[in-house]
């Protein structure tokens, strides 16, 4: 029993390659598959997020199911996934590189079709995203942008400053009805007591 928890079935060496190679593929697949990807819009991008890891676990693990061989796999994954981390943080450009930019979606107030096709989004996933981030319609969002790591980023269109004249003009217009109301019944109230 604890020769088959313990003892590898494979050399370790391998095992690390494994373990590397498979990383290396993920993160290359996942960059070319694009930033919807990682963005988790739908159910069915997220059932394909869900079975990569069973996908590959035998590509990991190899014939070899014991403990040791599981803890080795999981060490080499978490120090690799360090290092690149460390590495891409010292080295900007690479980081972008990898990365990618992120890819405007709408632009003064207009929907680029052709980059929500380029990125595999429909106008639908665009609005339930602009919902979650609390926008009521596509026409409130000046700016969109899909980032590197799958999360859209909007900015909601600034007031104009005729709108902005015109909404202040009418706080004004308001606040002198409200006096006028307030010196109608000054007046109004002695005469009353006459």
């Amino acid at each position: 029993m604890w020769n088959d928890m313990f003892v590898l079935g494979i050399p370790v060496i391998e095992k690390i390659l494994r373990a590397a190679i498979v990383y290396a593929f993920l993160i290359i697949g996942l960059r070319l598959a694009g930033k919807r990807e990682l963005a988790q819009l739908n159910p069915f991008d997220l059932v394909v997020l869900l079975t990569l890891s069973n996908t590959v676990q035998n590509a990991i693990i190899g014939e070899d199911n014991s403990v040791t061989g599981g803890l080795i796999g999981c060490a080499t994954l978490l120090l690799i996934n360090y290092l690149v981390i460390r590495f891409l943080f010292a080295h900007e450009r690479v980081d972008h590189l990898v990365e990618g930019e992120p890819d405007v979606l709408i632009e003064h107030g207009r929907i680029k079709e052709d980059h929500l096709k380029k990125e595999l989004l429909t106008k639908h996933e665009l609005e339930i995203a602009a919902h979650r981030q609390g926008f009521g319609d596509l026409q409130e969002i000046d700016r969109a942008a899909i980032e590197p790591g799958g999360g859209i980023y909007f900015t909601g269109k600034k007031a104009t400053i005729d709108e902005t004249q015109q909404s202040e003009l009418i706080k004004r217009l308001d606040a002198i009805g409200v006096q006028l109301a307030e010196l109608r019944s000054r007046i109004d109230s002695p005469r009353k007591t006459e």
